[in-house]
Parts: structure tokens; C-alpha cells; sequence
């Protein structure tokens, strides 16, 4: 895994997690879901679409950056909103309708 300083954030990012795919975004109730989780800072498990690996930790930020949605975890984890399986094996519903 490698990972680099995103200029734009001051953020190390996973770069294999840089997707040049157009943003999907996710449904409107899924996202009050995951604000929820952060707000509470409860301990969360999130699969993501192509990878295998399951990620833990704390939601500590959702924010939009260049009209992509993300969330970044404590452990400095920056993952795209739309690349996300299911968090607490709880699956995201389709794309928000706006």
C-alpha cells in the first residue's frame, strides 16, 4: 500500500484508493447513517466494493472535496463515499436521487 500527501488536503490518501471513475453519489439516508456513526464516534467496519479487506475504526470526518463525497477514519484512512460496500454489514442502498 503506498500512500502520498494530498495537496489540496494535507492529508496522507491511499493512493490505490484514487479513482479517476465519475463520483456516484450515495443515498441521502445512507449519508445520515454514517454522520450518526461519527457524531456518536462509535467503532464501524467497512467493506469496500473491489477490495477484500475489511477497515475499523472511528468515522472521523465527512467532507466534499472537488464534488467527491469521503469520509476519513482515526486512523488517517481517506475512503471515497461511493467505493463502499456496506459499513457494519449494513449494505449502501442505491445512489441518492437529487
Amino acid at each position: 500500500m503506498s500512500f502520498k500527501l494530498n495537496q489540496k488536503s494535507d492529508k496522507c490518501v491511499d493512493s490505490s484508493m484514487q479513482d479517476t471513475k465519475p463520483y456516484i453519489p450515495i443515498d441521502c439516508s445512507y449519508y445520515d447513517r454514517l454522520e450518526a456513526w461519527a457524531t456518536l464516534r462509535e467503532n464501524v467496519t467497512i467493506k469496500l466494493n473491489e477490495k477484500p479487506e475489511l477497515l475499523t475504526g472511528v468515522i472521523k470526518d465527512l467532507y466534499v472535496r472537488d464534488k467527491v463525497e469521503y469520509l476519513i477514519l482515526n486512523s488517517g484512512k481517506e475512503i471515497r463515499l461511493d467505493q463502499i460496500a456496506s459499513v457494519n454489514d449494513i449494505p449502501l442502498t442505491d445512489a441518492c436521487s437529487v
